[in-house]
């Protein structure tokens, strides 16, 4: 279920958070849905536990996953504002990226020609 890049700096539990917005966002995981438990999450990745809590605890901090005593963790009920948030958060990373790239001199017209 979750791809890991073992090679990338980013760290387990990042990528971890990251893979679990992107289901949530494509609709994949939807709200109410069971995740697995640490542990089983850890030995599907082959991972220590201590690292799949770390995510599921950023992943609960941002309200993102709701942890029940006794139950499991599930996926929050709203999540339409998670979308709202990532959505806003990319299009952030994206202007100051253009900011960078105008400031190295390439104009707007360029960045675009080469999006496309």
């Amino acid at each position: 279920m979750i791809n890991l890049d073992y090679q990338s700096r980013t760290p387990i539990y990042k990528q971890i958070v990251s893979e679990i917005e992107r289901y949530i966002t494509l609709g994949i995981l939807k709200p109410k849905e069971q995740l697995m438990s640490i542990r089983e999450m850890a030995i599907t990745l082959g991972i220590n536990p201590n690292t799949v809590k770390k995510a599921y605890t950023e992943l609960e901090q941002r309200g993102i996953i709701i942890t029940v005593s006794t139950k499991g963790t599930f996926v929050a009920d709203d999540i339409e504002k998670l979308i709202c948030l990532k959505k806003e958060q990319i299009i952030e990373e994206i202007r100051v990226n253009i900011a960078e790239l105008e400031k190295l001199g390439i104009k707007k017209e360029e960045i675009i020609q080469k999006l496309q």
